[in-house]
């Protein structure tokens, strides 16, 4: 079993990954600043499928015995940019705002920061969990 087959790990690696896609979609949009013509884009809002704990993906047994039941392998996130253009547009069409993708990517960075957290946290417990009672 590894900490992919564990639902809370298996959604913070996607949540990590949306976020590094979200840093890279927002680092092209600064980049294309003074291009004419060119409209941001930013990645759908990150969701868990069916947004609820109970609908996380299912864990995937090993099987160790022939006897087992087989699993199914849940099927990883894909997050795909959209066009999301900023509050204004200069004369030239290029509708990047400076200011408004700085704050998209402090938001993005605060977000893969408390994510990372949260999984040092969790391992942190499965670690404690882990050990002989006593030491």
């Amino acid at each position: 079993m590894t900490l992919d087959d564990v639902p809370l790990f298996a959604t913070l690696k996607n949540r990590l990954n949306y976020l590094a896609d979200r840093q890279q979609v927002i680092a092209q949009n600064v980049a294309n600043t003074d291009t004419p013509g060119f409209t941001p884009s930013d990645l759908k809002p990150f969701t868990v499928p069916g947004d609820s704990v109970a609908s996380l993906p299912p864990v995937t047994p090993t099987m160790t015995s022939p006897m087992h039941m087989a699993g199914t392998q849940a099927r990883p996130l894909t997050a795909k940019p959209v066009a999301s253009p900023d509050s204004e547009t200069t004369l030239d069409g290029n509708s990047v705002v400076l200011e408004e993708e700085m704050m998209r990517m402090s938001q993005a960075r605060m977000d893969y920061n408390t994510a990372v957290s949260f999984y040092q946290q969790s391992m942190a417990m499965i670690q404690t969990a882990a050990r002989r009672p006593g030491t």
